[in-house]
């Protein structure tokens, strides 16, 4: 007969919202590959990037999507309405926050769930977001810890 597993307190772990995204990818951009195959995490988390831009455009908010791929970098720009600069870090780094959970910003969207920025945050090596909004410039880069 086996020997009896415990299961007790110590056994119960609450993650941050970036352990739990690099921890178990799979449930955020399925397998994270080396980007060697079509369905590789790398091309979710570009996905995720190019969706937010596709849906300014759609909502007649940006008229140009330019993308740039210089290496491993992926560089993404949309000349949307960008983030409110107050709330950026929020979204890129509070799980289940966006401003798709309501019709008054977005009537359409390709993204809904307020994940998508959160798991390139915390899958990417960098992540740094240049958003302009009237005068006002914030550059904020995000460096993964290892």
């Amino acid at each position: 007969m086996s020997k009896e597993t415990k299961y007790t307190e110590d056994n119960i772990r609450s993650l941050d919202w970036k352990e739990h995204i690099r921890m178990r990818p799979g449930m955020y951009i399925g397998k994270l590959g080396d980007g060697s195959s079509a369905d590789d995490g790398i091309y979710i988390l570009v996905k995720e990037v190019l969706d937010n831009s596709i849906d300014e455009y759609v909502m007649g908010a940006g008229k140009t999507i330019e993308i740039s791929i210089q290496g491993s970098k992926v560089i993404v720009r949309d000349y949307g309405r960008g983030i409110p600069l107050g709330k950026v870090v929020d979204v890129v780094s509070k799980m289940n926050t966006g401003g798709k959970y309501d019709s008054k910003a977005f009537k359409k969207s390709v993204g809904l769930n307020g994940v998508g920025t959160k798991a390139v945050n915390a899958l990417s090596s960098f992540l740094e977001l240049n958003l302009l909004e009237r005068v006002n410039l914030l550059l904020l880069s995000l460096v993964k810890e290892i």
